[in-house]
């Protein structure tokens, strides 16, 4: 099963990809994993995509997607693939349609989760770490597990927040790319759609409304997938 996973920051994507992951027995393919193993190998597309990064520069689709090729076609993928974070706008969208068509290789399903930017915002915001255990969920804008005051929900222990949690500016920017319909990211999922609408429905397509708890998008998304 080769599935595209799409989600903007503060939607939870990071643990129903797991969940799929686990469900199907496949690779979580992530671009920046993607990168420090080439760089580390020392591959041709290593050494050029080193010179962009080092330079603060983004490193060109020409370099990128055949590098994400190169990894959808190792062996542990030959069961399926989850592709997270690529491709992050519409321009990647059409070269890697365009690039996997061309080697193949076919692409099963997109699944997008949903999300108000306002509420995802919040819930970037909102987390809360407990100093006893970083897995004791905290959030203070998400009803289900929100903190006992200052203190955690499940332990009683003191909470702190991440720095990059709090960052406004960062976060806006990240959703800025994301929410943008016109070349961004949901741009990217709209040519998916597109794609499946005419090819009589495939890539087929799951949208998760993103607003309830994790464990209720998660039975949501198990249910569709089954």
């Amino acid at each position: 099963m080769n599935i595209l996973f799409f989600g903007p920051n503060g939607s939870g994507k990071g643990t129903q990809g797991a969940m799929v992951k686990e469900k199907f027995n496949i690779p979580h393919i992530e671009t920046g994993v993607i990168f420090r193993d080439n760089i580390s190998r020392g591959t041709t597309l290593g050494k050029e995509a080193k010179g962009y990064i080092d330079r603060g520069e983004l490193v060109p689709d020409r370099i990128t997607i055949p590098m994400i090729l190169d990894r959808l076609k190792e062996d542990d993928c030959t069961k399926g693939w989850l592709l997270d974070g690529f491709p992050r706008n519409l321009t990647q969208a059409e070269a890697l349609d365009k690039a996997l068509k061309q080697e193949g290789i076919g692409l099963d399903i997109v699944i997008e989760i949903v999300l108000d930017r306002q509420i995802a915002k919040n819930r970037i915001m909102g987390r809360r770490l407990c100093v006893n255990d970083n897995n004791h969920p905290n959030n203070i804008y998400i009803e289900a597990i929100r903190p006992n005051g200052d203190k955690c929900r499940v332990c009683g222990g003191d909470l702190k927040t991440r720095s990059d949690d709090q960052d406004e500016g960062a976060i806006d920017k990240r959703h800025n790319i994301y929410y943008d319909d016109k070349t961004g990211t949901v741009a990217a999922i709209n040519y998916f759609k597109n794609v499946s609408g005419r090819s009589n429905g495939f890539p087929r397509i799951i949208e998760l409304d993103g607003k309830p708890g994790v464990k209720e998008v998660a039975a949501d998304l198990q249910a569709r997938l089954t």
